[in-house]
């Protein structure tokens, strides 16, 4: 116990001294919010991934994949889809809004009032969405060192602070990296000895406990099959409209030029795609072998397969993994919050704080206030995540599900169309929000389970039957009403006043405008980040190596070379991809 707790010990120093180098990058708010926008591919993509993961991976997800096998990796491959949608067309036009926060984007689309309504309705969703992760996290944690939940929700969250507050995105970014690199290593080690304790992955699979009428892909716990391919298709609506609006383009923001932006949407494609058998194969596996989680941790009572990915690190990993696998945790986690602080911060300041109560503050002051209200969100943050942590038997995955669907969905919708549908009125914008607001209430709380048997003819539904039809009804509604009723505000479009098109006019121009950036300080900043990087992930991986020296069989000691090469590998890339040709001055194109 004590060395996986100085593992996870040495790994929060890390983070921390992330935070403190990369403190010099930053010296205006654009440079705080999205790094300048002078990042490189290979940073944003890790950034955008890891937006899009969090210990809720292996804990409500892996659970989930313990009890209904490969259901769960739908959701992940829907994300892997909107990351190709990302490459394929949008991830250029994010970069290409030349904004520094996203909401500066739906201003100029939609006009000062929607500025101030989505600043405010939007800052919620990502606080109770970090709220959940938080409360996963502590959930494996708790479990493994004996703290109480709350002193480790406290405990994690001040660490985040610590580190987006003294470096804002620089260190966000860096560290979401250097986490990505770390998460990357060390699931794929914990795959590959699942793999060979199971006999293979056919082996995996064709032990995996189902119930009659059930298989491996729908899952257990079904009567009706079509439901699952209901959600399945609905999941896909969502998470691609989710990685592919406005308000969740920040993730392209901070990348140095178009291509750069359409490189970084590829990395987080291949590496989603790949996720999913990497992630989970540990849960299928311990499902296979007739482990009973319930009787392992009895007080976790309805949420014991949220341990799946612990008992088999637990288990069938050599001294000092469960650590590494904490460090990875909270690594997943943390590149979610402090992502999430990050964005709220820029919101707050450049949308309501310089344009309504400041608007002649110096940038010395914005970066302050930047700072003091990454602070004030972090907290928020935490108070949220002890809040979940106080309502027992709540399962994390629909939990997660709802707050997607019901909360998050909506608000995408009016984010999403205004990109293509350009003669609407403003109020089209708030508008949808309105609309989105009364569905998500109608279906969370007027909607039951008796009501969707009786109109459609259907016996008792399952517990997880009424879970997936809820979600796919949200998904439904928003789209027949909320998408409904923003399409149709275009029956009431009237010719904007000539302030209000200029700025629409602005924003389509700039969407339609790549954006190259290949300055000779361009170049400097580049072969900054390669070394510093590179040099601090090659550390990373040579003390994951020195974890060779445990006490453990000779598997178990090969094992942390593997896992520690995989991170130093990349560290090494880095360092020699540092150019030091003849710089070739030429102008960057604003940004």
């Amino acid at each position: 116990m004590e060395l996986n707790t100085l593992v996870v010990g040495i790994y929060f120093l890390f983070l921390i001294a992330i935070g403190w180098m990369f403190r010099t990058f930053t010296s205006t708010t654009s440079d705080y919010f999205r790094g300048g926008g002078s990042m490189l591919w290979w940073m944003v993509g890790a950034t955008a991934f890891m937006t899009q993961f969090s210990a809720w991976t292996f804990t409500g997800a892996a659970g989930k994949a313990y009890s209904d096998g490969m259901a769960v990796a739908m959701i992940f491959v829907a994300n892997a889809f909107g990351y190709f949608m990302n490459y394929a067309y949008f991830a250029p036009k994010f970069r290409q809004l030349r904004v520094v926060t996203v909401i500066e984007a739906i201003r100029m689309r939609f006009g000062k009032q929607n500025e101030q309504v989505f600043t405010w309705s939007s800052m919620p969703n990502s606080i109770v969405s970090a709220g959940v992760w938080l409360n996963a996290l502590a959930i494996i944690a708790s479990g493994i060192f004996g703290f109480d939940m709350e002193t480790t929700i406290v405990v994690t969250g001040l660490v985040v602070l610590v580190m987006s507050v003294t470096g804002g995105s620089w260190a966000v970014i860096a560290s979401d990296f250097m986490q990505m690199v770390i998460i990357m290593a060390v699931t794929i080690t914990c795959a590959v000895v699942a793999i060979i304790q199971g006999g293979g992955v056919g082996e995996i699979v064709s032990n995996f406990p189902v119930q009659e009428g059930a298989s491996f892909v729908s899952g257990n716990d079904l009567n009706y099959v079509s439901i699952f391919g209901i959600w399945a298709f609905f999941i896909f609506v969502k998470q691609f409209s989710i990685t592919n609006n406005m308000l969740n383009s920040y993730r392209y923001l901070a990348a140095k030029d178009s291509k750069n932006a359409k490189k970084a949407a590829l990395l987080a494609c291949v590496l989603m795609t790949m996720g999913p058998m990497i992630w989970f194969m540990p849960s299928w596996f311990i499902a296979g072998q007739g482990v009973d989680l319930a009787l392992q941790y009895p007080e976790a009572g309805s949420k014991a397969g949220d341990f799946a990915y612990l008992y088999f690190v637990q288990e069938y990993m050599p001294a000092g993994m469960v650590g590494l696998l904490i460090a990875a945790m909270f690594a997943a986690t943390m590149s979610s919050m402090d992502s999430g602080l990050n964005r709220n911060s820029g919101i707050f300041v450049k949308n309501f704080y310089e344009p309504i109560l400041r608007p002649q503050a110096t940038e010395q002051e914005l970066v302050t206030v930047s700072k003091i209200t990454s602070a004030v969100f972090g907290v928020a943050i935490i108070l949220i995540a002890l809040f979940i942590n106080s309502l027992k038997g709540l399962s994390l995955f629909d939990t997660m599900m709802y707050v997607g669907a019901l909360i998050g969905f909506p608000m995408t919708i009016p984010a999403f169309l205004g990109f293509f549908i350009k003669k609407t009125p403003d109020w089209a914008g708030w508008g949808t929000l309105v609309v989105g607001g009364i569905v998500s209430y109608t279906v969370g709380f007027a909607i039951n389970a008796d009501m969707v048997t009786s109109w459609f003819d259907l016996e008792t539904l399952t517990k997880r039957e009424w879970a997936d039809l809820k979600v796919a009804i949200g998904l439904i509604g928003h789209i027949v009403f909320t998408g409904g009723f923003f399409i149709v505000s275009t029956l009431f479009y009237k010719p904007l006043s000539e302030a209000r098109q200029k700025d629409v006019d602005k924003f389509f121009e700039n969407l339609d405008t790549p954006l190259v950036s290949e300055s000779s300080e361009q170049k400097k900043l580049d072969n900054k980040q390669r070394k510093m990087l590179g040099t601090l992930i090659a550390v990373a991986g040579a003390g994951i190596m020195a974890m060779f020296l445990l006490p453990n069989p000779l598997w178990g000691r090969f094992v942390f070379i593997l896992c520690g090469a995989i991170v130093a590998g990349v560290g090494v890339l880095l360092i020699k991809a540092v150019d030091e040709k003849p710089e070739v001055v030429q102008t960057a194109t604003e940004s």
